[in-house]
């Protein structure tokens, strides 16, 4: 017996709902696949950077995503030259892929930052810590962990809150019945919604 199509199946506007839902919940549920996705950058060398990330908000009326990073890691360095950004999700479980492409901005000492450190737990905070940035070569593991002190707002002047406005977001979902893919592009100012071959 085929599984039953769900209700956003052959729907463009439904599709995307769909896909902004998974993005609120991945921000929110640390167990849902999309709470961890991939995002890409251009490096000093003109390549793409790709590295694994904590979707920590998600906001569908701003078409927005937000992650947290060190100030001092070769990513934020990459989004300040070149503020292009690349984010990939997929969830197995749902066969759902999103490819989606922003332009990132940097927050360090304004109010979305100040939010953003202010929700962020102690272990989370721990990171910021370290005496050197994050990829610097260390003599051991344990010398790679030094901190640069303790305290409720040691780190804070590591961190960055990165937004990341949607530009372009492309929907894939596999099933039996026949696979789904859609392209939202807001590029031109508006909405353009078009289905793709898969």
């Amino acid at each position: 017996m085929a599984e039953p199509t769900p209700p956003w199946y052959d729907d463009l506007p439904a599709s995307l709902a769909e896909a902004w839902a998974l993005l609120v919940r991945g921000a929110a549920d640390r167990k849902h696949p999309f709470h961890t996705p991939a995002v890409a950058t251009i490096g000093a060398d003109g390549g793409p950077h790709v590295r694994t990330v904590v979707l920590r908000g998600a906001s569908p009326p701003a078409r927005r995503l937000r992650f947290h990073t060190d100030a001092r890691s070769a990513k934020a360095t990459e989004l300040r030259a070149r503020p292009r950004i690349a984010v990939h999700a997929y969830d197995p479980g749902g066969k759902i892929q999103l490819r989606l492409a922003g332009t990132a901005t940097l927050h360090t000492n304004d109010d979305v930052a100040n939010a953003a450190w202010k929700a962020t737990k102690p272990l989370s905070r721990a990171c910021y810590r370290v005496a050197t940035a994050p990829g610097s070569h260390a003599s051991d593991p344990v010398a790679a962990l030094a901190e640069i002190g303790d305290g409720d707002e040691a780190g804070r002047a590591a961190f960055i809150a990165v937004t990341v406005t949607v530009v372009r977001m492309e929907w894939l979902y596999l099933a039996a019945a026949g696979h789904r893919r859609a392209l939202f592009d807001w590029s031109s100012g508006s909405l353009r919604a078009n289905w793709l071959v898969p």
